[in-house]
């Protein structure tokens, strides 16, 4: 294996599968068959799930909610996501921990850097939920931040499509897709795969980022054993 602890990075819209809102209990359960096909082969694996399946900070704001109480609904959505895939992880055996950066002691741990190290340590998948515990930063963002205090080899960016594209592939089928990019590529492109603050948090760490579609079996082991799947962001 090329890398041996990672920071997988999940959208919240990417649990929804086929259906418009909430959580798809098969394409969970697929993402955490996904998961312990790699836990076997004793990699180290760390989880940010994003929110916007139940609710997104930026929308909520944008229809009358102030913008930091939108926020903390949308870090509270990130714990329903986590709960839901540690249930999963769990049901197959899977050991998890999930931590929280807002304190919510009934269902989770707080999050502590080096709890959460050890917890890797010793083989358990480790959730983290509730973004940075802040309003006006992204699960993106969270997801950078978790992956460098944890010291990841690399985030893998689970999403729906192959990689990143100059435009989006959904829109424009006549996009091109990148196999490689330099962080100043994707800045001065202005390409959405995720935010500014997380861009410029892993420049600065050079923490690499690799972009792929979690929806092909075995696609995340290939990716973790280096093999060229998706678009991989680097300095």
């Amino acid at each position: 294996m090329k890398y041996s602890r990672i920071l997988l990075k999940l959208s919240g819209e990417a649990l929804m599968g086929k259906k418009g809102y909430g959580i798809d209990s098969k394409r969970i359960n697929d993402y955490a068959l996904e998961i312990k096909n790699l836990h076997k082969n004793n990699i180290q694996i760390a989880i940010v799930i994003g929110g916007g399946n139940i609710f997104r900070g930026v929308s909520g704001s944008s229809e009358g909610v102030d913008r930091v109480q939108a926020d903390y609904m949308g870090m509270l959505a990130t714990i329903i996501n986590g709960l839901a895939l540690q249930s999963a992880l769990e049901n197959i055996d899977v050991p998890t921990r999930l931590q929280t950066a807002i304190n919510i002691e009934a269902i989770a741990e707080p999050y502590i850097k080096r709890r959460a190290v050890r917890h890797l340590e010793k083989n358990r998948v480790v959730i983290f939920s509730a973004g940075t515990g802040n309003p006006f930063f992204t699960t993106d963002s969270a997801a950078v931040l978790r992956a460098i205090e944890i010291n990841a080899d690399v985030i893998l960016k689970g999403t729906r499509v192959d990689g990143i594209y100059t435009e989006d592939p959904e829109l424009n089928d006549k996009a091109i897709k990148l196999d490689s990019l330099s962080f100043e590529d994707a800045l001065r492109l202005n390409l959405k795969i995720m935010d500014t603050t997380a861009f410029t948090l892993s420049k600065e760490n050079n923490l690499p980022i690799i972009v792929f579609d979690m929806n092909i079996k075995d696609n995340l082991k290939k990716v973790v054993q280096g093999k060229k799947i998706g678009t991989k962001v680097f300095l």
